[in-house]
């Protein structure tokens, strides 16, 4: 694995003395923090599940060794194996330091839901199974109403007192609580949110597009769309029900089968064309040039496939391939 943070340079000749052009990782802001990211986080969902150790090692050095330091996970995936994967492996490659490590607390079955009491045993049992001392950002899995947030938002705030989490948001919020969660915190005199977690993508725009980004966008908040491949569908590898075969995703995926989802993949099949690239790099990049969108959440099965994701983060959409896609998938 190359373990440098920048690309070779390159010797660009400028009169009779050479000058070094040093290409540098690309990053966003992450919201209003000094946090700087890779636009493309990468899932850990199948860390654990369909990757072992190995497959995770290697897509971790694939991601890694292309630019990427954002790596989100949670306690529940796996049963919690999947933060134990990605603490080894930084661990062992020794880049914490080089990494923004985002987790959500909240479905774990040891400590479940949104009470002081379980978010502090999550984060605690968090930081052990990641080898580290803090966590970048860490979700509030599910939204539990019976859960005053108060209790909540003093919890989380203790934890970044304590320099156990640098920041934290929301995975599963509506509009109104968000805004319910940005008044009591001011009130409270304590940490707000940063960042939101959503489902998000060209199959699924409206639980996203609306109140939700209205919201966002007037907090400040990084958005970062989970399921931004729609579990697959997106990549173009799933055109009709034999393709489905076994997989453990297979009625979500057959839902996509509708004209619909044929409409949307003929576009991204133009674009990737015209971009000489693949269908789910255009998928990650249309997302990435909506406003508020920091890095999509992606996984990847085996190293091959990050190529893909990562690639989203070099490619510039025209206005005319972005109006084609908003057209297809409204």
């Amino acid at each position: 694995m190359v373990m440098a943070q920048v690309s070779p340079p390159n010797v660009v000749s400028s009169g009779d003395l050479p000058t070094l052009e040093v290409s540098l990782p690309i990053r966003r802001p992450l919201g209003q923090s000094a946090l700087r990211v890779f636009p493309l986080a990468i899932g850990g969902n199948v860390f654990g599940w369909t990757a072992d150790g190995g497959a995770t090692n290697d897509i971790l050095d694939t991601y890694f060794d292309h630019g990427g330091n954002f790596i989100d996970t949670a306690d529940s995936y796996a049963a919690g194996r999947s933060e134990t994967m990605i603490g080894n492996w930084m661990r062992d490659r020794g880049v914490r330091d080089g990494i923004v490590v985002a987790t959500k607390v909240g479905k774990s079955a040891n400590n479940p839901g949104v009470t002081a009491q379980a978010i502090s045993r999550s984060v605690n049992a968090s930081l052990e199974r990641l080898k580290t001392d803090y966590i970048d950002l860490l979700y509030l899995h599910i939204d539990d109403p019976e859960v005053p947030f108060e209790e909540t938002l003093l919890a989380v705030d203790d934890l970044i007192r304590a320099g156990k989490v640098r920041h934290f948001g929301a995975s599963d919020h509506s509009s109104n609580r968000l805004v319910e969660a940005r008044v009591i915190a001011a009130q409270l005199g304590v940490a707000p949110m940063l960042a939101v977690q959503n489902h998000y993508n060209l199959m699924h725009r409206t639980g996203y597009e609306g109140d939700l980004a209205r919201v966002a966008n007037q907090q400040g908040l990084a958005v970062m769309p989970r399921f931004a491949l729609a579990s697959g569908f997106l990549t173009g590898k799933y055109r009709t029900k034999g393709d489905l075969g076994n997989n453990n995703r297979g009625t979500e995926l057959a839902n996509h089968l509708s004209k619909r989802g044929q409409r949307i993949l003929a576009v991204l099949d133009q674009v990737a064309r015209q971009q000489q690239s693949s269908v789910a790099t255009i998928a990650l990049a249309w997302l990435l040039s909506k406003p508020g969108i920091v890095a999509p959440v992606a996984s990847a099965s085996r190293p091959e496939q990050v190529i893909e994701l990562v690639d989203a983060a070099k490619i510039q959409l025209g206005r005319h391939q972005v109006a084609e896609l908003d057209r297809v998938s409204a």
